[in-house]
């Protein structure tokens, strides 16, 4: 079932069916902004443009290249210097949400987190065994 929502493009009006996040006129103009950064990208002395250099000659908006990219529809394997910001960092990454370093550390962090809680329970382990006599004189 649609959902009534303003564009955040133009502020405008739009059924949001799931599909597009905003209205007709501006997904429209999307696509032919997406046409340009195409054509300019699939010139051979192109292919290794950086999001800086295409922002500059297309004039295309960085966040909506972002967009693409991580979307999909503009691959990483024929444009190699593509990506889109680590949402950790800011680096530039082409997959998920976070980028190889700050993958790797949040991973080096749960290792550890893991082996101090096994570490922690085998400490409790011991401590169970053992039994205190209340030593206290009447």
């Amino acid at each position: 079932m649609a959902e009534l929502r303003n564009c955040p493009m133009c502020g405008g009006f739009f059924n949001y069916t799931g599909l597009r996040e905003v209205c007709h006129n501006c997904a429209q103009k999307e696509e032919d902004l997406y046409q340009i950064v195409y054509r300019f990208l699939r010139k051979r002395e192109n292919r290794a443009a950086t999001i800086e250099r295409i922002e500059e000659a297309t004039g295309v908006d960085r966040d909506l290249l972002y967009k693409w990219v991580k979307k999909g529809r503009l691959h990483r394997a024929m444009f190699p210097n593509l990506g889109y910001p680590c949402d950790n960092c800011g680096r530039l990454t082409n997959q998920g949400k976070l980028c190889d370093a700050c993958t790797e550390a949040l991973q080096s962090d749960l290792r550890t987190f893991e082996a101090a809680k096994e570490f922690r329970e085998s400490i409790l382990q011991q401590d169970r065994g053992t039994y205190h006599a209340d030593r206290k004189k009447k």
